[in-house]
């Protein structure tokens, strides 16, 4: 970088754009010694060579963001899924790291080599730019976070500090999340001869395992994986930015429950459970998927579109929890065999006893909520009229909800749409013209 020939930026218009970089980070590469140094360390004699390289150019090392923070702080552990954030025209990469001990007193070990004590003490922030990396306190109650801060009382800085743009752009770790989750499989049940005989144990919902993280018929069941979604939760007032996951009974298949963790201030970090009565049957993913495969015009047509040099990918299952009720949706790509582009090609819903595959999203909906109620009454044409009016107002209203992220709204009217659209489906064939 720095060097006496400008770096390519983007194509603008005919011509190019390029640009020089004017970051603060890497190592001077100095004069001829040092120059030296480096082609050896590197193994590039280019280094040496080379006339593009002057004494301005600087030499950036541990570029991967992971092998960066793992550099400047090792005590301690990593999230495996660091994401990168828009903030004032920058990117900024945002990692999650723990605290973590083998040593807690009475605490059963659960993960890692046999630890039993974890933290998210540290939000790191890394510049995608120029690499800067800045240590952000989150857990300042952490006590082995705080013997780290006496040892390094440069290298931390309370969260406060960290600019308010990048502040909104904080989640709940994923990696935590699981950890918790697969410990409240057993900790949930609250009854000492319950948890003793372990008659209660949940366990993690199966999927299909396909391509691309979807799912294709034939594929080994492997355990399904938390999500991050925009909803709003029962009681709440707003949509909120969360991390669920759905649990089903040990070895059976119906949901049984979910969690969700809570990614929006001020209620950051909470976790909460939604259990369903156990008398009732509410189904699972793994029962969906079922349906979804035993659907003859769903099956078809991927077995059509598989044929034709193309190749379907079925994304992730996504479980819409809506008042006391499970909406399932899952998209469905088509990518050309010599292509590496997928494209939108239906979605898949699935409410209940039905599943059905359109073209959108609103419109899986729409088919998903018509026609049932053959037993009843005939309906006169004026109200028929009037019906068909109420229902596609509760329909724009729903559409309207599940732009917003108001899935509560959304099951609202949803619900309210659907009596009527089982009175229309019941009229006269002389009334459906």
């Amino acid at each position: 970088m720095k060097g006496s020939v400008p770096e390519f930026d983007y194509p603008k218009g005919t011509d190019n754009a390029y640009t020089t970089y004017r970051g603060r980070d890497g190592i001077a590469i100095g004069g001829i010694a040092l120059r030296t140094l480096f082609a050896w360390q590197f193994d590039d004699p280019n280094i040496l060579l080379t006339g593009y390289i002057t004494a301005e150019s600087r030499i950036l090392l541990h570029r991967n963001i992971q092998d960066r923070v793992r550099t400047i702080a090792p005590f301690l552990s990593l999230d495996q899924d660091p994401y990168v954030v828009a903030s004032g025209g920058r990117l900024f990469w945002m990692q999650d790291a723990y605290t973590v001990s083998r040593w807690y007193p009475y605490s059963q070990p659960g993960f890692g080599e046999g630890s039993n004590y974890i933290r998210n003490a540290v939000k790191v922030v890394i510049d995608a730019y120029d690499g800067t990396v800045g240590f952000y306190v989150s857990d300042p109650s952490d006590p082995i976070l705080r013997t780290y801060q006496r040892i390094f009382p440069a290298l931390f800085k309370p969260l406060a500090s960290m600019p308010q743009d990048l502040q909104r752009h904080i989640r709940y770790p994923e990696d935590l999340f699981l950890i918790q989750a697969q410990l409240y499989r057993a900790y949930h049940m609250e009854a000492p001869e319950v948890f003793y005989n372990r008659e209660d144990l949940w366990q993690f919902p199966r999927g299909l395992a396909g391509i691309d993280g979807g799912s294709t018929p034939g594929t080994p069941a492997t355990p399904m994986a938390p999500y991050y979604m925009i909803m709003r939760l029962p009681g709440e007032p707003r949509p909120e930015f969360v991390l669920m996951l759905p649990m089903v009974p040990s070895r059976r298949d119906n949901m049984i429950a979910w969690l969700a963790a809570r990614c929006d201030p001020p209620e950051y970090g909470k976790l909460i459970v939604y259990a369903f009565p156990k008398e009732k049957l509410v189904y699972g993913p793994f029962q969906i998927e079922a349906r979804i495969q035993q659907n003859t015009e769903i099956s078809q047509q991927i077995s059509l579109w598989n044929q034709m040099g193309s190749r379907v990918i079925r994304g992730h299952l996504l479980v819409v929890p809506i008042e006391n009720s499970i909406l399932y949706i899952s998209p469905l790509y088509l990518r050309a065999a010599s292509g590496q582009l997928p494209e939108l090609k239906r979605v898949i819903a699935a409410y209940g006893d039905r599943v059905v595959m359109e073209e959108t999203l609103g419109g899986a909906l729409a088919a998903l909520f018509k026609e049932t109620g053959p037993g009843a009454p005939p309906v006169p044409p004026g109200a028929a009229d009037a019906r068909a009016r109420d229902a596609l107002a509760h329909y724009d209203r729903a559409i309207e909800r599940l732009k917003a992220g108001d899935w509560s709204g959304f099951g609202s009217e949803l619900d309210a749409m659907r009596p009527l659209l089982e009175r229309l489906g019941a009229r006269p064939p002389e009334d459906r013209k």
